[in-house]
């Protein structure tokens, strides 16, 4: 902690929240400095404030923060915090510029409401946001210059102006591979239909809705140059035969008349440089030999099943069960957070692609 930091938490505090000694002090323990940072796998300053970037931009060494900036040599992720003019100031992103040019990773900051009572550029990312910087900083790097299109959640196919069929899909899935795959070093794009959850940075966002404007998006992303299409969204399998332009209304029985999508992935795998690809089979039951035949039927490369009646394994949870499918055999993976199944994929890939 710096002493200005007292200020707003006391460091007796910060000892009960975590469980460990806090250190402030560059004179209690004169060579803190030195044994705090020398096994230190990664440092985080957060919030990183225009004082201790100034600091760290000019070699100012006066606290123990700054001196353990200094006696480090690993990965450095700082989350700049403060009032919207201060990191506006050309001083101030002098300094910022001359960090992050020596190798220094920044995380925002973000636009909103500020302690001031300001709104603007300035507030600190949120935590989320920063562990996926350090998850970032600490993974292997061996997606680089591979370009990498995600597809995730569900598709929505209109039966009027207000109503629509879809499926449970939540998009987790499809969002942990494009973060773990950026994460690694690639190039990202992700293509979502409706979903909750907060677009992830640094990757190439795209939003569509029904099943033919992911078709599109997904056809026209692959004219690049493309390492691996990752198809985890649940495209519907059908659409409406024909949309209504105006509300339909109640008025006894409605019989509804459906059609089959264009499948995305059966046109991915026609184009003429097709990219690697990888689908998921989320099946009602243990019909892995049905997600291996839906693999070899639409040629894919790489087929990840799962089960979506087993506990842990449906729709919306932060975990999965999942066996991966190649032309060379079957994983089948213990119960596991959605952001490791997500690296056992792309580990798979990178394999395969070695």
């Amino acid at each position: 902690m710096t002493e200005a930091s007292k200020h707003f938490v006391a460091p007796l505090s910060l000892e009960v929240a975590s469980g460990n000694r806090v250190y402030a002090s560059l004179f209690e323990e004169p060579m803190a400095h030195i044994t705090l940072t020398a096994h230190a796998d990664i440092m985080i300053v957060a919030p990183a404030t225009a004082n201790i970037i100034a600091k760290f931009a000019n070699g100012i060494a006066d606290d123990l923060l700054s001196t353990c900036f200094l006696s480090y040599d690993g990965p450095l992720v700082i989350a700049p915090s403060m009032n919207w003019k201060m990191y506006a100031n050309r001083a101030f992103r002098e300094n910022l510029k001359k960090v992050t040019s020596s190798g220094v990773i920044q995380v925002g900051p973000e636009k909103g409401s500020l302690a001031c009572g300001d709104e603007g550029m300035g507030r600190m990312s949120d935590i989320p946001d920063i562990v996926n910087a350090v998850k970032a900083s600490l993974t292997k790097k061996d997606l680089v210059n591979a370009r990498v299109v995600v597809t995730a959640g569900p598709t929505r196919e209109y039966l009027d102006p207000v109503r629509f069929i879809s499926n449970r899909s939540s998009g987790k899935m499809g969002f942990a591979i494009a973060e773990a795959a950026r994460n690694r070093g690639a190039d990202v794009t992700l293509i979502s239909g409706p979903s909750s959850l907060k677009r992830p940075s640094g990757i190439t966002f795209i939003q569509i809705e029904t099943a033919e404007e992911m078709l599109k998006a997904v056809r026209r992303e692959l004219q690049h140059d493309t390492a691996v299409l990752i198809m985890a969204a649940a495209v519907s399998d059908f659409s409406p035969h024909k949309a209504s332009t105006s509300k339909i209304e109640k008025n006894g029985e409605f019989s509804l008349r459906l059609r089959p999508t264009d499948d995305i992935i059966t046109a991915a795998a026609m184009m003429r440089k097709r990219p690697f690809i990888i689908g998921f089979a989320a099946e009602t039951g243990r019909r892995v030999d049905r997600a291996a035949a839906k693999m070899e039927k639409k040629k894919m490369d790489m087929v990840v099943f799962n089960d979506v009646t087993e506990p842990g394994s449906g729709f919306d949870g932060d975990t999965n069960r999942v066996v991966i499918i190649d032309r060379e055999g079957r994983r089948a993976l213990d119960l596991m957070s959605k952001s490791s199944v997500a690296e056992a994929i792309l580990d798979r890939f990178a394999e395969i692609r070695t």
